[in-house]
């Protein structure tokens, strides 16, 4: 344990973690951190989570009235962004770009979709499956969201041992699974970064595959971040949904370059399943994340189409990239130097 502890201190990460209903934040930070890290993450931020969408109007109406996000673009995919995913037929869909007050420049994204395939369902398939958000009070978001279209799966609950730290879970109205977390204490010691808002900014993006080890070696050799050790653990939210029995999930996180950005990374078990994903288009759900790197060029991964320049809010003419993962997520890729 006195080991544990120098690893959080190195990290600035306070040992706030014991159990939770949701495993994203507590338990994976808990074990999974490294005590060294010899070179800086290539993943510099997160500044965007894409999902795909039958409704536009609807998501965007949700997002603004309930979480009090603001468009900032609308627009229609173009070639070369299209190209960029490998999902030519998401050409000339529509798309709309919303993000919160306090971080203007972190975006949730809805792109139109034609249908959600046969087959997926929150929490069951291979991918980016959760999306969290940093807020400033649960409880008072958690009864607003109980009158709205999300649907809440998990209620509020503090981590085991440490009390002011307080989320819960809601999917979204597109089949996106939202974690809705706070820290309600000293927030000038929390690892959690300040909300700035009643809804601030993604801050961890889930990651789900049937071997952890595949995502935590490719995550760390690509991208030059510390590979954690996955331990086990029986977890609520996905026992519920993927009717476990007391199966224990393994769990670990990696830290970005920036404060307050992580991921996490989930084994599913064998009930899950590749995500289904209809011919040239993006995954239904969470489609992709968009990550801040400095430098295209000195990545050693396989892009899925060389980098180009990209015009909108979210690109700013900057050089972005895509890359497929191990358990075939999408990780878009946009320099910002």
């Amino acid at each position: 344990m006195r080991k544990g502890l120098a690893m959080y201190h190195q990290f600035k990460f306070p040992l706030v973690f014991a159990s939770w209903l949701s495993p994203w934040l507590a338990f994976a930070l808990l074990v999974a951190a490294p005590a060294t890290q010899a070179a800086e993450p290539a993943l510099q931020r997160i500044r965007m989570a894409t999902v795909t969408t039958t409704d536009l109007g609807a998501f965007e109406r949700d997002y603004s009235r309930w979480l009090g996000y603001q468009v900032r673009e609308r627009g229609r995919v173009s070639q070369a962004l299209a190209r960029s995913w490998g999902a030519p037929a998401m050409q000339g869909r529509n798309y709309v770009l919303l993000s919160s007050k306090a971080a203007p420049d972190v975006f949730v994204r809805a792109v139109q979709t034609k249908r959600t395939p046969a087959g997926y369902a929150p929490l069951m398939t291979h991918g980016w499956n959760a999306i969290e958000i940093i807020v400033d009070d649960p409880d008072a978001t958690y009864a607003k969201l109980r009158e709205s279209p999300f649907r809440v799966i998990g209620e509020p609950a503090p981590l085991g041992g440490y009390p002011s730290i307080r989320a819960f879970q809601v999917v979204g109205p597109s089949g996106e699974v939202l974690y809705l977390t706070a820290e309600t204490g000293d927030r000038s010691k929390s690892i959690l970064p300040l909300p700035g808002g009643d809804v601030g900014r993604i801050f961890i993006m889930v990651l789900a595959g049937p071997d952890i080890d595949a995502l935590l070696d490719f995550y760390s050799t690509k991208f030059d971040m510390a590979r954690g050790t996955a331990r086990k653990r029986t977890v609520g939210v996905i026992k519920r949904a993927q009717s476990l029995g007391d199966d224990e999930t393994p769990l670990a996180t990696m830290r970005l370059a920036q404060h307050g950005n992580l991921l996490e990374f989930d084994g599913y078990s064998a009930k899950a399943t590749t995500r289904p994903v209809e011919r040239g288009e993006l995954p239904p759900g969470i489609a992709s994340t968009s990550f801040a790197v400095k430098n295209l060029d000195v990545l050693g991964v396989e892009f899925v189409a060389p980098p180009a320049k990209l015009d909108g809010l979210a690109y700013g003419d900057r050089r972005v990239a895509s890359v497929r993962g191990p358990a075939g997520e999408l990780i878009e890729l946009i320099e910002e130097n």
